[in-house]
């Protein structure tokens, strides 16, 4: 059992984790309302902030408001609600799997919840983690995925565990990574393992599965090739909704309220690991690792479209893990090795390219006019998008960044391999 919170004290962020307490630093006072940052890649699920002013400039002793050290290990990106940050963590040995929620105001621990005990931990990949998946947040409520090993439901005021479901169990061969997605009363999780491949809808208020759907289309001989790890992206056209979720050797659009298949598209690509970004009935999709590509697929079609509704395909500084973007009728994306593309969204014509340096497995962001590149170093390069986009400001912190961040209204909620930080421009 976790020990009690210990008493707030003035100007003081306290970490209280699965394994300890340390304290760092003053706190800076929050201006205007909490607001929202609820899933993987923010509200739209796409990166995309409507924030008009955001900082550009920063470093561990600059524009930090606050500082909190996280215990344990995670990639999972942070989500915002009701003036609470959430994130999970692990033990490295993946033995405890929990929750932690933050003061948005101070970063102080507000909830520090072991979710999940297991018994049999399988070996993850040495890039990923046992608390990758990022939670959703909603109502008040707080989802946590840990693929293979549970999801669960936390009260956000309490802290306490409203449900648990434990029945999805696959083998991910490298570990869970797959984020869940909130539609109406259901949280979808994609379970791409090398032994199952389907998808599943919870019912919020219970856990119960309220729909599960296999993957159809085939797969290749080698059960390795068929896991894929990639988060799907929930898109409304013409008045109908669709549920597009990329898994290996093929991308599928569903009814997400029945988990109906609307329709697919066959390609050659496994462990996926990119989110699809969407615009004007087109979806963008990564294929996959060993020659990735990118494919823009139209979304009217029914039944097995890949002859018929694939627009185009790019090959080369195609990004393996980093999910790309859509900004103003421009594709932005980062390969894993640090080279970031411009791609006409209308051609699939590459119209610039940036070296950006470092390796890459965050995905970027945007606001207030710019693009934000976190890399695996924890340097956040920020990008000028345009016909010419060029870097105009290089951030360093202290701990790699692995995780996307969250845009508050004038803020960037950035978790590093160490800590996680406030970030806004200083009054001073």
């Amino acid at each position: 059992m976790l020990p009690p919170l210990p008493p707030r004290g003035p100007r003081t962020v306290c970490t209280l984790l699965l394994f300890g307490c340390a304290c760092f630093g003053p706190a800076a006072s929050l201006r205007g309302a909490p607001p929202t940052w609820n899933c993987f890649r923010g509200p739209g699920g796409q990166g995309q902030a409507t924030a008009r002013r955001l900082p550009l400039e920063w470093n561990e002793s600059t524009n930090v408001t606050w500082k909190t050290p996280i215990s344990g290990r995670g990639h999972s990106s942070p989500v915002i609600d009701s003036g609470t940050v959430w994130v999970t963590t692990a033990r490295f040995d993946g033995t405890a799997l929990g929750a932690v929620g933050l003061d948005l105001e101070t970063g102080e621990i507000l909830h520090s919840v072991t979710v999940f005990r297991p018994d049999d931990v399988e070996e993850i990949h040495s890039d990923n983690t046992y608390a990758s998946p990022t939670p959703v947040v909603a109502g008040g409520r707080v989802y946590v995925h840990f693929g293979r090993y549970g999801t669960a439901c936390l009260d956000g005021r309490t802290g306490e565990v409203l449900w648990r479901n434990d029945e999805l169990v696959i083998e991910h061969q490298g570990g869970p990574g797959s984020s869940p997605v909130l539609f109406e009363d259901l949280l979808i999780v994609t379970c791409d393992g090398a032994d199952l491949q389907f998808l599943a809808a919870l019912d919020t208020a219970t856990g119960e599965i309220r729909w599960k759907t296999n993957r159809s289309a085939p797969f290749r001989t080698n059960p390795i090739t068929h896991r894929a790890f990639s988060t799907p992206l929930i898109v409304e056209h013409d008045g109908d909704w669709q549920l597009i979720s990329p898994g290996a050797d093929q991308v599928h659009a569903y009814d997400p309220r029945t988990g109906d298949e609307l329709w697919h598209v066959c390609y050659t690509g496994f462990s996926n690991v990119p989110a699809p970004v969407y615009a004007d009935g087109v979806v963008y999709v990564c294929t996959g690792f060993f020659g990735p590509e990118l494919w823009a697929i139209r979304i009217d079609g029914t039944g097995n479209v890949s002859e018929s509704h694939v627009l185009w395909k790019l090959k080369g500084r195609v990004p393996e893990t980093p999910s790309p973007i859509y900004h103003d009728g421009t594709i932005y994306m980062v390969a894993n090795t640090g080279v970031a593309a411009c791609v006409d969204a209308a051609t699939g014509k590459r119209t610039s390219v940036l070296r950006l340096g470092g390796n890459y497995s965050a995905s970027p962001v945007s606001g207030g006019g710019h693009l934000y590149f976190c890399s695996e170093d924890g340097i956040t390069r920020i990008v000028r998008p345009g016909e010419k986009p060029r870097v105009v400001e290089t951030n360093r912190l202290s701990g790699g960044i692995f995780a996307s961040p969250a845009i508050l209204d004038e803020a960037l909620i950035i978790r590093t391999e160490e800590a996680i930080y406030r970030i806004e421009q200083s009054d001073d």
